[in-house]
């Protein structure tokens, strides 16, 4: 009875020594097998997420697409510079858009419609990068706004906005206010359209959300110390293209006393047409047909003449005389203000031409009264619809 406990308990123990030996080598395996995986950096049995899975697939499709039409462009890029008798190698996009000009002679008023040759990327937009990783997990807090771009930048105007205010409350503490210096001069820029911010953050933007977005912009730029915040809203702004650089503008005359002056000729509004002629060394002396600035009765008239001299500074250093005829008084200060402003770019410095232009002071107003409609009681209106 004895030697049958003692060989049961012997037993039991060489079973349970055997078990834990057998765990250990298998742990051993399974975590050499691991490390071997991760040492490997294999994969394979993974799982990939269904939308990361459909991603790669869309990306492989969009990237194997753009290859073809880039070898299609370099392709006709060389046709088209043998045809033009070019070297292909320097043959630039100034030379191809050139040559299409000059091959397919469109009389369409619309540039989009014109026949074009770009590279891909220019004409097919981008796409989005993966904004999940294997597991499906997103990338961005805004992920499921549906809009993370767009939302992101809404939070970064309020920090922008709540460090400016802090800082403003620095400076005020320190006995220091701001000046027309510390806010943001944005002359010559303009805010970006709603297509540019699509293009810019790669989501639909409707048009509420582009004037949320463009409002909260304009109130960043009205803060007091919005120039510490210049960078950031020339971001969303686009430089306009100085026009003025193109216009010749006539050098100055000088008569037998040796006074310069500037002679301007077609002014015209409505049916309107004149001259203007500005001298310098003057003290500001308006005669409009032979008379003063009281040959207009209204005093809307008087402010268009005037206009241009106040804006320029240049209201008593010059003097003019007009010639008008035709048309109303309407019709006729405006063809004088047009040619005063067009005159006084020979008198002033180039920055001042360029705010000229922006105020709108060089733009010709080319329009017309639109003439009566047979079968209407006037250009536009209608007779009244009666039953009987």
């Amino acid at each position: 009875m004895l030697t049958s406990v003692m060989m049961l308990r012997q037993y039991s123990i060489t079973k349970n020594l055997t078990e834990g030996i057998y765990i250990k080598s298998l742990m051993r395996s399974c975590f050499s097998t691991t490390a071997e995986s991760v040492e490997d950096g294999s994969l394979k049995n993974k799982k990939l997420n269904s939308a990361m899975k459909a991603y790669l697939e869309r990306s492989a499709e969009y990237h194997k697409f753009i290859k073809k039409e880039d070898q299609d462009y370099q392709i006709g890029k060389r046709h088209l510079a043998n045809m033009m008798g070019e070297n292909p190698e320097t043959f630039n996009q100034d030379a191809i858009n050139r040559s299409i000009q000059y091959l397919f002679p469109s009389g369409l008023y619309e540039p989009k419609a014109r026949p074009i040759m770009e590279e891909a990327s220019k004409i097919f937009p981008p796409k989005k990068t993966a904004q999940f990783d294997e597991e499906g997990r997103p990338f961005h807090s805004l992920f499921y706004t549906l809009k993370p771009n767009f939302y992101s930048v809404l939070y970064d105007i309020v920090e922008q906005m709540e460090y400016l205010n802090k800082f403003e409350d620095e400076q005020i503490t320190k006995g220091i206010l701001p000046n027309e210096g510390n806010r943001a001069n944005l002359l010559g820029s303009d805010w970006l359209s709603r297509k540019e911010f699509e293009k810019l953050f790669l989501e639909p933007v409707s048009d509420s959300d582009y004037e949320a977005l463009v409002a909260s912009l304009q109130r960043l730029e009205g803060h007091p110390w919005s120039e510490t915040a210049k960078d950031f809203i020339m971001k969303f702004r686009k430089l306009k293209h100085i026009q003025t650089r193109g216009l010749i503008i006539p050098p100055l005359e000088y008569d037998e006393k040796g006074r310069p002056f500037i002679l301007v000729t077609q002014c015209m509004r409505h049916t309107c047409r004149g001259t203007v002629k500005i001298l310098g060394n003057g003290s500001g002396k308006i005669k409009i047909n032979g008379k003063n600035i009281d040959y207009f009765t209204n005093i809307q008239s008087r402010e268009q003449v005037i206009f241009p001299l106040i804006f320029t500074g240049m209201d008593k250093e010059v003097d003019v005389e007009a010639n008008v005829e035709g048309g109303g008084f309407s019709g006729q200060a405006g063809a004088i203000r047009w040619g005063i402003a067009w005159g006084l770019r020979s008198f002033v410095d180039k920055d001042m031409v360029e705010k000229m232009r922006i105020a709108g002071l060089l733009t010709r107003d080319w329009r017309i009264k639109e003439r009566k409609k047979p079968g209407q009681e006037g250009a536009r209106r209608k007779f009244t619809w009666k039953k009987r």
